[in-house]
């Protein structure tokens, strides 16, 4: 089918990767993300970064196989089917707005299909990762924030406003009174994400230099009561949030990645005992797992966006899909060998 170049942009980290079509990332290039610079530097940085996949992807291997397009995982809430950023945080000011695609594909030569970075990460996690074979997956990213996607027929859901997956803005006990970033109070995210883990911390009497939730863990690992307790409140905080929406949505499997996945069972431990505190009994064995593609995952994704696109316009050339370069902001554009430039 050839090859995809897959692009992961994040508040403070942009990558992109030649991506294969059984998801293996071929070259990898890097660059911090300009956000302070605003939408415009971002979106450079974005198309240069891709545009240096393209160049170097001939070294890559030994194929004459063609590059089908680009897919792009993008932070804020992103409607796949317009290629538009309708909302964003301030980590990416002036980021609502921004034409991904359209803008993208005129500097790139190639279809280019955008989605959500978490959505992203999930579909990779599903497609090629832990959650590989799998009718449903859903995916749960806890690290910065704590965010998640559902994957069904290997298809992400997106929602008819695009936001599915703002799994860390569901209430949790745990949180009571606290506020969010969202500007409500109570959510999942402000107790269990790695800043809340410090914040937690030190609103519990602990000392600086204990500087972040990395700290907060190395000082658990010691048995200090103080760290234990945070992580543990955490952990189970979010395996609440987990069983809840196991006995809501049914997967069959969840896939946790993120940050605080690669930590300790000090966290898995709890985490699992609040899945099983919450869920019902039909779905109270379903298998919770660590992620298995760690940063590889969100490129494989947004590689499988492209690889999508190119597959519903190959097939139904006349209709647009949720995640088809067809886009309304755009007309397709034919696929070109690797090495091509716009």
């Amino acid at each position: 089918m050839g090859y995809a170049v897959g692009v992961d942009l994040g508040g403070t980290k942009t990558a992109a990767g030649l991506v294969a079509a059984d998801g293996s990332v071929l070259l990898r290039r890097e660059a911090p993300t300009p956000a302070a610079e605003g939408p415009e530097a971002v979106l450079a940085t974005v198309i240069g970064l891709a545009a240096e996949v393209i160049a170097a992807a001939p070294s890559a291997h030994a194929s004459d196989a063609p590059l089908i397009g680009v897919g792009i995982g993008a932070a804020g809430v992103v409607d796949p089917r317009t290629r538009t950023v309708l909302s964003a945080t301030d980590t990416l000011p002036g980021w609502a707005g921004t034409r991904i695609g359209a803008e993208a594909e005129s500097a790139l030569g190639l279809p280019v299909a955008v989605d959500n970075d978490v959505r992203a990460h999930a579909l990779g996690e599903a497609r090629y990762g832990a959650g590989r074979g799998r009718s449903t997956v859903l995916l749960i990213a806890a690290g910065t924030g704590v965010g998640g996607a559902l994957i069904v027929g290997g298809v992400p859901l997106v929602g008819a406003s695009s936001a599915a997956g703002h799994f860390g803005h569901m209430p949790a006990v745990e949180a009571q009174g606290l506020p969010c970033t969202c500007g409500r109070q109570g959510h999942v995210e402000t107790i269990a994400a790695g800043p809340a883990i410090h914040a937690a911390y030190l609103r519990r009497g602990g000392q600086e230099p204990v500087a972040d939730a990395r700290a907060v863990f190395a000082l658990a690992e010691t048995g200090d009561p103080l760290a234990l307790s945070v992580v543990e409140i955490a952990g189970r905080a979010l395996g609440r949030a987990i069983g809840g929406l196991l006995n809501a949505l049914d997967p069959d499997v969840v896939v946790v990645g993120g940050g605080l996945s690669q930590t300790s069972e000090l966290w898995w431990g709890p985490l699992r005992d609040g899945v099983a505190a919450e869920a019902i009994d039909l779905v109270r064995d379903r298998a919770v797992v660590p992620a298995a593609l760690g940063t590889a995952a969100a490129l494989a994704g947004a590689g499988a966006l492209a690889f999508d696109a190119a597959l519903a316009s190959s097939t139904s050339p006349s209709s647009s899909s949720p995640s088809s370069a067809s886009s309304p902001d755009s007309d397709p554009v034919p696929s070109s060998p690797i090495g091509a430039r716009a």
